[in-house]
């Protein structure tokens, strides 16, 4: 979104730059486009240090590489998007120029070129306009898709844990009713020795002693 306000800045600055006086005979380069210049390259220059003091602070830790890589791929990002930044300048540069030696050559045209020319430039503006909010578009749907990922994979990671859960509930309910099952059966064979045992002492108990022998005569 940066990139697109500064770019949009550039084409009002362009839209001026062409309705200025047919006389003027060079096209300066605009005082802001040189403070953005000099913007960038104060802010490339902040972050580079900024980035070095991290890499000195990865050297601290165990994981080195590894937080060596996550630095690197924010000072790629950074510095693309000040990249970015800087060619939306040279173009806007150049398109000063270019309308500036179109103006030059209206001055010895007919009144017919110089509508031509007028519609050149007109074109080239909503080109150029049209081109800034292709970008923003992209932006915003890379954002969108950026978002959406996320969204998914943490929906993704909420139902594994559900799977997770309802896995595990069921492995407790499986080794519940397996110890429920194996202290039914311990129960039911103490009950079977336990009547085995009685029935024994019982039959015992009821057996008839033996005759007496009868005394000699």
């Amino acid at each position: 979104m940066k990139n697109f306000a500064v770019a949009c800045f550039f084409a009002a600055l362009g839209v001026l730059a062409n309705a200025q006086p047919a006389e003027s005979l060079a096209a300066p380069v605009p005082p802001t486009i040189d403070a953005e210049r000099a913007r960038i390259g104060m802010e490339r220059a902040t972050l580079e240090t900024g980035f070095l003091a991290e890499d000195a602070e990865c050297y601290k830790r165990f994981a080195v590489n590894s937080c060596l890589d996550k630095v690197n791929v924010r000072r790629r990002e950074a510095m693309a998007d000040l990249r970015r930044q800087e060619i939306l300048l040279n173009d806007e540069e150049r398109r000063i120029r270019g309308a500036d030696q179109i103006r030059k050559t209206e001055e010895k045209a007919s009144p017919e070129n110089q509508q031509e020319a007028a519609e050149r430039r007109a074109k080239a503006v909503s080109d150029y306009q049209s081109r800034l909010e292709r970008e923003k578009q992209k932006t915003e749907d890379r954002a969108a898709t950026q978002s959406s990922a996320q969204s998914n994979s943490e929906a993704s990671a909420a139902k594994l844990r559900g799977s997770q859960e309802k896995s595990q509930v069921r492995t407790d309910k499986q080794a519940t009713a397996a110890e429920e099952a194996k202290k039914l059966s311990e129960r039911q064979k103490e009950a079977q020795e336990r009547k085995a045992q009685h029935e024994a002492d019982r039959l015992k108990q009821t057996k008839p002693s033996a005759k007496s022998l009868p005394l000699p005569q």
